[in-house]
């Protein structure tokens, strides 16, 4: 598959206004003008939040004038695509903050030299009254209040702001300013990118394109979120991460593989032959642990993070590997254990994660009946695959 085919196809969801149309763009060779805008709302990134800068990525290895936008502007306001409430509103101060701890993440998918970071200030603070009232023009407040989400937010009595309905017109805003050719950016956003190719063709009369990414589904196939514990953060320490892989469901090794590694689409097509064949799914899925840790730590780390695993969750042994350290008082029960760092589960999930069998310790399944047993120095706590702690009594 050569070099534009991936850029189409893999990991895409839509293309708006038409596949083949953009393809012959791209064959044209001349050089797009292409972005990804983030709100820096946030402090850490997972890795379905490095979909999207993987596809930003591939096109600037490509050599197309690629911009990462920061929204520093518009994160004002707050973005609700995805949300069943308003945003809080942070301050510059906070979102400053936020996009350095964003950006050292980023850099770990995103190659900063070949691409030009731009903030939306720029150009978003000096628009003047009359003339956000003319781009107003161009959209309708019935699409708004038609969304899902807006909907049932209206329906429910939940308050939705007018200052949300203008937050679609910034970001169409950023794309026109930027005489943008592609926007990148999830499905959720397309209601959003949407409003650049509006005003792209009322004011430039330009085609412009929409790639919008698919997502990446937590290790237990829900959306990722910290409350879930189901996410793969790119600060993870290597151990962390290729056990979370581990975790894996089965049926996500395929789609983990094309969106969150660089793997080549004809080696992922042989080995999803391979598991439609039978082949052990514990197979592919060191494959996997070890191609994502190696390319967001390095080889070396995939190395002595796959040993680690085997010795500790295959070979059971847990002498000669070293082991996170949970410091406790003495007098403290596995319920002391989850509560505090590195579980920080809530008394609710405690009591779940106990029921389902997720807790060992020395090997063996805690009951709610043994919840509120005294910890000892050196016991081993496990919780599900992804975390493993040794305890030291104070």
């Amino acid at each position: 598959m050569d070099a534009i085919e991936e850029l189409l196809t893999r990991g895409v969801e839509n293309i708006i206004p038409d596949k083949e149309k953009l393809r012959k763009l791209l064959v044209s060779g001349k050089k797009l003008n292409i972005y990804l805008g983030i709100d820096p709302t946030a402090t850490n990134i997972h890795i379905g939040h490095a979909v999207p800068l993987r596809k930003l990525n591939a096109f600037a290895q490509e050599g197309h004038n690629v911009t990462f936008l920061i929204g520093d502007f518009t994160a004002l306001i707050g973005d609700t695509s995805d949300k069943d409430t308003e945003r809080p509103i942070l301050t510059s101060e906070q979102i400053e903050t936020n996009f350095q701890t964003y950006k050292k993440q980023a850099e770990k998918v995103l190659d900063f030299s070949k691409v030009k970071v731009r903030f939306n200030s720029e150009w978003l603070k000096d628009l003047k009254f009359a003339e956000i009232v003319k781009l107003t023009q161009h959209f309708s407040a019935g699409d708004f209040v038609g969304r899902e989400l807006i909907k049932n937010r209206l329906n429910s009595g939940k308050k939705v702001g007018l200052h949300e309905l203008l937050y679609p017109i910034m970001q169409g805003y950023d794309s026109f300013h930027m005489d943008t050719d592609i926007q990148l950016g999830g499905t959720d956003q397309t209601f959003n990118m949407q409003a650049g190719r509006v005003l792209q063709k009322d004011l430039r009369s330009k085609e412009s394109f929409i790639i919008a990414n698919g997502f990446l589904e937590g290790t237990d196939g829900r959306k990722m979120s910290k409350s879930w514990g189901n996410a793969i953060w790119l600060t993870d320490l290597p151990n962390d991460m290729f056990g979370k892989v581990m975790s894996l469901r089965d049926e996500l090794i395929i789609n983990y593989l094309t969106l969150a590694t660089s793997t080549p689409l004809g080696e992922i097509e042989k080995m999803h032959a391979r598991l439609t064949m039978g082949e052990n799914p514990m197979v592919i899925k060191k494959i996997l642990a070890h191609r994502i840790v190696t390319e967001l730590h390095s080889e070396t780390s995939a190395d002595q993070a796959q040993t680690w695993f085997e010795e500790l969750h295959q070979q059971k042994n847990t002498t000669n590997v070293d082991l996170p350290i949970i410091a406790l008082p003495s007098g403290a029960t596995i319920i002391d254990a989850l509560s505090g760092d590195p579980f920080n589960q809530s008394t609710t999930e405690i009591k779940r994660n106990i029921s389902t069998g997720s807790v060992d310790i020395n090997d063996q399944t805690i009951t709610r009946e043994m919840s509120k047993t005294l910890l000892k120095n050196n016991d081993i706590i496990k919780f599900g695959t992804k975390k493993i702690v040794k305890v030291k009594l104070k």
